[in-house]
């Protein structure tokens, strides 16, 4: 399988975990997946300084500037294995 095929099926694997992970392992899913299928941020930073969530997502995205989105396919693919066990 080419690594797009495997990052599709790793993306939905993450929908069907037998447990909800950690806020922390949700933020760095998220980051991996907007930059592999995104690429670098490309919208601002939330407005609203109490929005905690919108801005913990913008600032996790943005810690990923510069990888390459096969590198982040990869990781989230790596990510999603483990956390099946």
């Amino acid at each position: 399988m080419d690594l797009k095929a495997l990052f599709e099926e790793a993306v939905s694997s993450s929908k069907l975990l037998s447990e909800r992970p950690s806020n922390d392992t949700l933020l760095q899913l998220y980051s991996l997946y907007k930059q592999a299928t995104e690429g670098d941020v490309n919208v601002d930073p939330p407005a609203n300084p109490f929005d905690f969530v919108s801005k913990a997502k913008y600032e996790a995205w943005n810690a990923l500037k510069g990888k390459a989105k096969e590198g982040a396919m990869q990781e989230y693919i790596d990510l999603i294995n483990k956390l099946k066990g």
